[in-house]
């Protein structure tokens, strides 16, 4: 029986108590374990199939190795890796050079049509991601020949009719721009507006191109001034951003454009070629 002056006597601590903690700290570590163990799984954005290693794209191996990559050019001009013959035929050129990031083949007619027609968002990172090997094969040409100077870069693109842009709600080479720019820290100017409306370039001759798209762009009146008042202290390389590139009829009527009013190399960065 207890007493106010003989307090019960406090037992240890049971080693139930002591167990179930060495318990769950092994229980820890075997989670962590199994989570080095077992890699993370990741979702192409092409094919939304899962896999494990990951590399510079958010792809599968299998969608990542159908990239036609172009590689090596045949027309200095253009960039296109075969044999060209839109270049010599075109009276006057008034860019410096144009490289493209892929051969338009099949795959990469169904990747564009997936974010040009569908609003694909998650596509919209990974075309402008693969834009950067367009973007260093000028650099790298630079490099080689020991053209490369001291310079300002700025990213500017192709612009849609206001119909087009209300009928597909995005300008893919807008975005595609800005993913580029986002990347490479270039900044981005709206410099070219389309001031008449045309049908697809993509079912016309090459002959109709050319007219069609005689007097359809023109520039932005605010960052024309801008430009100037750059260009007289500093040389500028701008690169007109496009989706395609296909006889070179819609980057030669941008860059005339441009160069009639400014002083400024332009140059040409398409996805597809």
């Amino acid at each position: 029986m207890n007493t106010p002056g003989n307090p019960r006597k406090q037992g240890p601590v049971p080693v139930k108590s002591t167990g179930a903690r060495i318990s769950q700290w092994l229980s820890d570590r075997l989670k962590q374990a199994e989570h080095l163990l077992s890699p993370s799984r990741y979702s192409c954005i092409a094919c939304s199939g899962s896999y494990t290693k990951r590399g510079e794209l958010p792809l599968c191996h299998t969608c990542s190795a159908s990239i036609p990559w172009i590689l090596h050019v045949e027309c200095e001009c253009c960039g296109r890796p075969e044999i060209c013959g839109d270049c010599s035929r075109r009276q006057e050129t008034f860019f410096v050079q144009n490289r493209s990031a892929v051969s338009y083949s099949p795959l990469m007619k169904e990747w564009l049509g997936i974010f040009k027609y569908r609003g694909h968002e998650k596509l919209r990172a990974l075309l402008g991601k693969m834009l950067l090997h367009a973007y260093h094969m000028h650099h790298r040409q630079a490099e080689s020949q020991s053209t490369a100077g001291s310079y300002v870069e700025l990213l500017t693109y192709v612009p849609l009719s206001e119909r087009r842009l209300a009928e597909r709600g995005f300008n893919q080479a807008e975005q595609l721009t800005e993913e580029l720019g986002r990347l490479t820290g270039i900044p981005v100017i709206g410099l070219l507006e389309r001031v008449r409306h045309t049908d697809k370039q993509s079912f016309k001759t090459r002959g109709d191109r050319l007219a069609d798209l005689q007097g359809v762009f023109a520039l932005n009146p605010a960052v024309r001034s801008s430009l100037q008042m750059m260009t007289s202290r500093k040389a500028v390389r701008l690169y007109v951003i496009d989706d395609v590139y296909t006889t070179g009829s819609t980057l030669n009527e941008c860059a005339k454009v441009i160069t009639m009013e400014l002083d400024i190399a332009v140059y040409g960065i398409s996805w597809a070629r």
